[in-house]
């Protein structure tokens, strides 16, 4: 019985000091959370993509609670998100305006030619990396779907040798851009419909021997734009979304018709 009894009280006692332990631990180390940031990052689409410029949606609602980041800093959650994050801040900030993918190359395999059958990785990055290309364009789309992999939302395919963007189903996470070791992604504001689908720098003559829909440089859509929004740099054809008014006189004047005016998904 002694011993039932030892064992007892020093269990106890060690239950005690343990417990003892942990309520001064708790005190010593309490962090105060802002129940605001709880309510932001419910708010928040949960993607954790990082298009924000953290690290995820907890460093996002984090920043957002301290008055780092504004309100309407998650661009994958457009106008609703915004509102309620606004109400939970007690701010009044627009959402930011709605970016898509888009990729910068018409290069499909009806306008330029293989320069052989790849054997290998189905993957763009490792392709790159050992510098190779696909097509006799340098410049263009892999199109071993590196981009499609990386797409939570699969918004992305691979038509025809060259990658496709299914904007209504694009986001803006930004993830397909990081992906693609070309660089022939970028987000562009989604209500822009006038872009440039083509990266091929080099000139017209080079361009044309590689690529049937390549821009030559020819300068016909800066003459045509009365709003500086068209500019050829590089011998390559820039638009300057900011001054662009979506007139679409570029896209009617360009001979390789490689200036393009989607229509709204």
């Amino acid at each position: 019985m002694n011993i039932i009894l030892i064992t007892t009280i020093t269990i106890t006692v060690i239950g005690v000091i343990v417990g003892a332990g942990l309520v001064f631990a708790d005190k010593k180390f309490h962090v105060e959370v802002d129940e605001r940031e709880t309510a932001v990052r419910a708010a928040l689409p949960g993607n954790n993509c990082g298009a924000c410029g953290y690290a995820g949606c907890d460093a996002m609602a984090a920043a957002i609670a301290k008055g780092e980041a504004p309100a309407n800093g998650c661009p994958v959650g457009g106008a609703s998100v915004a509102a309620a994050v606004n109400a939970i801040m007690g701010t009044d900030a627009e959402a930011a305006e709605r970016k898509v993918a888009f990729v910068k190359c018409k290069g499909s395999c009806d306008v330029t030619r293989n320069q052989g059958n790849y054997v290998g990785p189905m993957d763009c990055r490792s392709v790159a990396l050992n510098g190779l290309t696909i097509t006799e364009c340098g410049y263009g789309c892999l199109g071993l779907g590196s981009c499609v992999q990386a797409c939570p939302q699969g918004a992305i395919r691979v038509d025809n040798g060259v990658a496709v963007v299914n904007e209504a189903k694009c986001v803006g996470c930004g993830l397909c851009v990081k992906a693609c070791p070309k660089g022939l992604i970028e987000l562009v504001p989604e209500s822009n419909r006038v872009r440039v689908q083509c990266s091929n720098r080099d000139r017209g003559p080079a361009v044309k021997a590689v690529c049937e829909a390549g821009c030559i440089g020819c300068q016909l859509c800066t003459r045509q734009c009365e709003f500086d929004a068209v500019h050829v740099n590089d011998n390559l054809a820039r638009i300057t979304y900011a001054n662009c008014t979506q007139c679409g006189k570029c896209a009617e004047k360009c001979p390789a018709k490689v200036i393009t005016r989607p229509a709204a998904q």
